[in-house]
């Protein structure tokens, strides 16, 4: 499961598409409708949220408004409507948005080499609208990949 931090514009249309999938399930998760992912490290802001359903379904609505934008057809009555609070901004670092940009670079060079190459000019991730950046490095609940190590700066602008 990944729950992204970045923008969502930075994702291919794959990405987009398991990011409605992934977040669906985590919904399913934080309301105990599943018994799998449960200690998902992913979940963990959420479930810090002072309303976790509120967050996740904001986060739904986030990425069908990204949907939208790029003309696909998720379904939006799958989002809890009365659980959308637009004014929710959850704190994410800095290191962690770069951390994410270089493992998402990592998988579009592979799987959309077109996709990969519009990235270029980006040097530092924006978060999507459910996150505000606050400076720091790559959050504790992340499992950093080995092979990105030192790859994206730290939100003190060291080397990881």
């Amino acid at each position: 499961m990944r729950l992204w931090s970045i923008n969502f514009r930075y994702l291919d249309g794959m990405g987009l598409v398991a990011l409605w999938r992934e977040s669906l399930l985590a919904r399913a998760v934080l309301e105990g409708r599943t018994v799998g992912y449960r200690r998902h490290p992913q979940l963990l802001r959420f479930r810090e949220y002072r309303d976790p359903l509120a967050a996740i379904n904001t986060y739904l609505y986030y990425v069908h408004r990204e949907s939208i934008n790029r003309g696909y057809r998720f379904d939006g009555s799958r989002i809890d409507a009365g659980r959308v609070d637009l004014g929710i901004k959850i704190p994410v670092t800095q290191g962690q948005l770069d951390y994410e940009l270089a493992l998402l670079r990592r998988k579009l060079a592979v799987r959309s080499p077109e996709f990969h190459e519009s990235l270029r000019g980006i040097v530092r991730a924006e978060p999507n609208d459910l996150f505000v950046s606050v400076p720091g490095d790559v959050e504790g609940w992340e499992r950093v990949r080995p092979e990105l190590r030192g790859t994206a700066p730290r939100g003190d602008d060291e080397a990881l």
